[in-house]
């Protein structure tokens, strides 16, 4: 098997993905097999720093640092377990020493199998502001919606004023159901849940939509990577 190398960003969204490799590489492979897996992750503060001030090639700097240490700690590939970094991901085309698997490739990729259509995108303001997701599902037919500008800030201020640092108030599992229901009512057939900590709140059981779960999905795209 190949070994993963995941470049972290917030640790929330890159234990779940570590986990989701973990636990589900034993349900594939045997009791207690994965692969091998190596992270390297920066203060998230410095990417922070850098998506405040609009520095993308600061944003791409710091994945390619960690990409190197990765390279050196004998990853034969990366992932990304955070979408609003992938903003800088075009900057990293010929600079990086490893190839990646792109968490928005891996999300569209689920939704041609399921047959969706049209799909709601949530996640960060940056993130659900930018074009990583449109490009990939524009690519394939799909169509999407944001929510409106007022949901995309509150959900913004949810996500990284209490989900990156772990904090779960039912309040903003209701403000998440009732964004979903919005998008539902734009005609969306499914959602992403275009921030890998987002599945701490949001589900199958309680969406209005069936979830796109970005995390997951990618720590399953990097399983099928390594076992290829």
């Amino acid at each position: 098997m190949k070994h993963i190398g995941i470049v972290g960003c917030s640790a929330e969204g890159a234990a779940l993905c570590y986990r989701t490799i973990c636990s589900e590489g034993a349900e594939r492979l045997g009791a207690h097999v994965h692969p091998d897996i190596s992270m390297h992750t920066p203060s998230l503060s410095r990417y922070v720093a850098c998506l405040e001030a609009g520095d993308i090639n600061g944003v791409a700097d710091l994945m390619l640092d960690s990409a190197r240490r990765l390279e050196h700690a004998g990853a034969d590939f990366l992932i990304c377990p955070d979408n609003t970094i992938h903003q800088a991901f075009p900057l990293l085309t010929g600079r990086s020493p490893l190839p990646w698997v792109h968490i928005a490739e891996a999300v569209t990729a689920a939704a041609v199998e399921s047959g969706y259509t049209k799909l709601g995108i949530t996640g960060t303001r940056w993130l659900v502001e930018s074009d990583v997701y449109p490009e990939k599902l524009e690519a394939e037919g799909i169509a999407w919606q944001r929510p409106s500008p007022e949901e995309i800030e509150e959900a913004a201020r949810i996500i990284m004023d209490e989900l990156v640092p772990g904090i779960i108030r039912p309040s903003s599992v209701a403000y998440f159901r009732n964004v979903i229901e919005g998008l539902k009512g734009a005609g969306c057939d499914a959602v992403i849940l275009g921030c890998t900590e987002i599945p701490l709140i949001v589900n199958d059981a309680n969406s209005a939509l069936p979830v796109l779960d970005s995390t997951r999905l990618l720590a399953r795209a990097a399983l099928d990577a390594a076992c290829a």
